[in-house]
């Protein structure tokens, strides 16, 4: 049945379409000689491109209405448009009063505005007897005001609108249009006056050629340099260090390796969203929630519904009801924000029927990024209002990212990556790229920002981790001996003493610091202070359970005492994983990453181990996120910037054919240093009880050797290490017992 009347609908549609269309050409063409009303005896080839049909209605339209008859022809395409639309709620009296109205209103008008020579039948028959009717009882002011007041009425019918609001859409449009020619104005003006200035700099060149000759310049240019007085006075112990120039040579990415956004711009229909809101509000109200929706912004993925509760009723109430909206709306997951931050509405977060995909390209070109001065600025998506979103790794320092798989983790890691590769050199930002999984990180090997190839084994994690704790400590005593309090100020102090050419390399002694000795102080303790421009570092890890699984307790150790130290150092983490659970993400840890992001996850418990607030478990996957900036607790979600495998192969490329790595082997040396020596200066008294243990029940496990020997937690570990280095027991294999390698003679 209802397939039925929707034919019906559209057949109907056509018709008044074919008429409104007929009318339309009719009265566009209309001339005065053709065959009419009025000219029976013309001729049959008419002017009229409705042929003799037409020139008859558009001569009956004509003396009938007048000027007004042309809105008969925008009225009906109207009507056909309603027809045609999903919408449709039948024929409405208010409203096609309304266009009577409006006809006759606009038809009497121009009948009374004869006199500024509209026309001698402006009005038409219609217009001229209104007017003869109302000025006879009214007089000419009496029916101006009656006929202003009746279209005033027919603009409020037509539109359903108040007179308040149509006011202050007025209004609206009025200061819109009031900015725009001012802005055009102002353009104009800035044009004339530079058109202007250069052709006065023009004219005053070619007067200064012709008073100051080009030889007697250059010759006072070249006598002013004195680079050979400044080499004579540098003292004799220092030495001239030349530094090598930033990005030279290198050329940053072009936009055009990305793509391009492959679809139209999603827009969602006013009367979808009107339709939700009202869904809205009835459902809350079915469950005692009283309020309304006071506003709509309609983004790429979702749309937010501001919902302003009545007076009394409680937030929580409404957080409660998540599940119940969803399935009210058939929506796949529906996120409420109770409340929004600074204001007095509740957030009611909905998906859209048709999901825009955010590229790479359009957050990149975006003014947000392309302004931002950070060399490690990170193009992370869209805002729920489809701004494109951006966040400096600096001020982080460092960044926590978790998800369930397959939700856009890897994906929003590669995204990040390539934001910085896109505004950094290779002097700029330097990566440590640790992948357990040996998937996501490998296709940027050979990349010249690489520090290390990119490190697949826990052990050379563990020790690229060491080595970034003591090149921390080498950056700390570089900055205290310049007094720069952080790497940006420690470049623009050398900067200005290359500038000055008073760079050198100072060969002293460090002192001591007071706080005692720190982890991996000895190797450069002694060694002297190299001077030199510092790149910050950037430590990607694709997933921290593999390692904390592997190494366990140094991982958690190294990456504690980065994120205390390392902001002003230049060194940065971006740790990710799959699995947000305690035991990965430690409260050490958590502490110490201030900025978080969060993919979907599974439960509210992961949500919280994540972000310390519910919410992850009802984003929508791919991409959709939730980001903590730190030194806030408001979350905000952005929906993440896809970028595909090509654009990543297409980049690195890019830059690899400019350049080649420099490896720095004593990365992965660092560690193993400090081990020999401290192997060299301990053994424990227990360690030959221990191996008899061990050897005896041909199992190696900490909490065994704990827990027989009654020995601390610390000091069974390291025994256990021990017997590794000796050969006594094999390497840890994530959750599978160590292999007991020597077995135990009998006497």
């Amino acid at each position: 049945m209802e397939k039925g009347s929707r034919l019906n609908r559209e057949i109907l549609g056509v018709v008044i379409f074919a008429l409104a269309l007929l009318i339309a050409l009719s009265l566009l063409s209309y001339h005065p000689t053709d065959r009419s009303f009025n000219t029976p005896s013309g001729s049959l080839q008419t002017q009229n491109w409705g042929g003799i049909v037409g020139a008859y209605l558009a001569d009956l339209l004509l003396q009938g209405l007048g000027l007004s008859a042309y809105l008969l022809a925008i009225f009906l395409f109207a009507v056909s448009y309603n027809l045609f639309r999903e919408s449709y709620q039948g024929i409405q009296l208010i409203k096609s009063g309304g266009y009577a109205l409006f006809l006759w209103s606009v038809a009497v008008l121009t009948s009374l505005l004869r006199e500024i020579e509209v026309g001698s039948a402006a009005g038409g028959i219609v217009g001229d007897l209104s007017k003869s009717f109302l000025i006879s009882f009214f007089s000419r002011v009496g029916a101006y005001l009656i006929v202003l007041s009746a279209l005033l009425l027919a603009v409020m019918s037509v539109t359903q609108r108040s007179l308040l609001s149509l006011l202050e859409k007025a209004k609206k449009v009025a200061v819109k249009l009031a900015k725009q020619s001012l802005v055009l104005l102002e353009v104009l003006n800035k044009k004339w006056r530079e058109r202007r200035e250069k052709a006065k700099g023009e004219n005053t060149k070619k007067e200064r050629k012709e008073y100051v000759p080009p030889p007697i310049v250059l010759r006072e240019e070249i006598k002013e340099e004195p680079p050979k007085k400044a080499k004579k006075k540098s003292p004799p112990p220092q030495a001239q260090l030349d530094f090598p120039q930033v990005s030279q040579g290198y050329t940053l990415p072009a936009i055009a390796l990305l793509d391009s956004a492959d679809g139209e711009h999603v827009k969602i229909d006013k009367e979808t969203l009107e339709a939700n809101s009202l869904i809205l509000r009835k459902k809350l109200a079915d469950f005692g929630v009283e309020g309304e929706v006071v506003a709509v912004r309609p983004g790429p993925v979702i749309t937010m519904y501001e919902f302003k509760p009545a007076p009394g009723v409680k937030v929580r109430r409404i957080v409660t009801l998540a599940d119940d909206l969803s399935m009210a709306l058939r929506a796949l997951s529906v996120r409420i924000l109770a409340p929004i931050p600074g204001e007095s509405v509740v957030g009611i977060e909905i998906p859209n029927p048709r999901r825009e995909k955010v590229f790479l390209k359009q957050v990149i070109e975006a003014d947000t990024y392309q302004g931002a001065e950070s060399k490690v600025t990170l193009a992370l998506g869209k805002d729920t209002s489809g701004a494109p979103f951006v966040a400096d790794l600096a001020r982080m320092p460092h960044l926590l990212v978790a998800g369930a798989t397959g939700t856009g983790k890897s994906v929003s890691i590669n995204a990040m990556v390539l934001s910085v590769l896109f505004k950094a050199s290779p002097q700029d930002v330097q990566f440590i790229m640790i992948d357990p999984k040996m998937l996501e990180l490998t296709v940027y090997e050979n990349l010249p920002h690489l520090l290390v190839p990119v490190v697949t084994d826990p052990k050379k994690a563990a020790a690229a981790l060491f080595w970034a704790m003591d090149e921390m400590d080498r950056r700390y005593r570089l900055m205290r001996d310049k007094g720069a309090r952080g790497i940006d100020h420690y470049n623009r102090i050398l900067e200005k003493e290359m500038a000055d050419k008073r760079a050198v390399i100072e060969l002293k002694q460090t002192e001591p610091s007071d706080g005692g000795q720190e982890v991996g102080g000895d190797l450069q303790e002694k060694a002297p202070l190299v001077h030199e421009r510092l790149a910050r570092i950037v430590i990607v890890v694709d997933e921290l359970a593999d390692l904390m699984m592997s190494v366990g307790r140094d991982i958690e150790e190294y990456i504690t005492r980065l994120a205390q130290k390392a902001r002003a150092a230049g060194i940065h983490m971006i740790l990710a994983t799959q699995r947000p659970s305690v035991d990965v993400i430690t409260g050490l840890i958590k502490a110490n990453f201030p900025a978080r992001i969060s993919f979907q996850v599974t439960s509210r418990v992961d949500s919280r181990t994540i972000l310390d607030s519910i919410g992850s478990e009802r984003l929508l996957g791919d991409g959709d996120m939730l980001f903590l900036p730190p030194g806030t607790a408001r979350i905000i979600r952005v929906h993440g910037a896809y970028v595909s495998d090509q654009e990543i192969r297409k980049v690195v490329e890019f830059i690899n054919q400019q350049a080649k790595p420099r490896y720095r082997p004593e990365v992965f040396d660092a560690k193993k240093e400090i081990e020999a020596g401290e192997v060299d200066e301990e053994y424990d008294e227990m360690y030959d009880l221990a191996v008899e243990l061990v050897t005896e029940t041909q199992q190696a496990s900490i909490s065994m050797v704990q827990r027989r020997l009654r020995v601390g937690y610390n000091r069974a570990a390291r025994m256990i290490e021990q017997m590794e280095r000796d050969g006594v027991v094999g390497p840890a294999d994530g959750a599978k017992p160590r292999e007991v390698y020597a077995r135990k003679i009998d006497n």
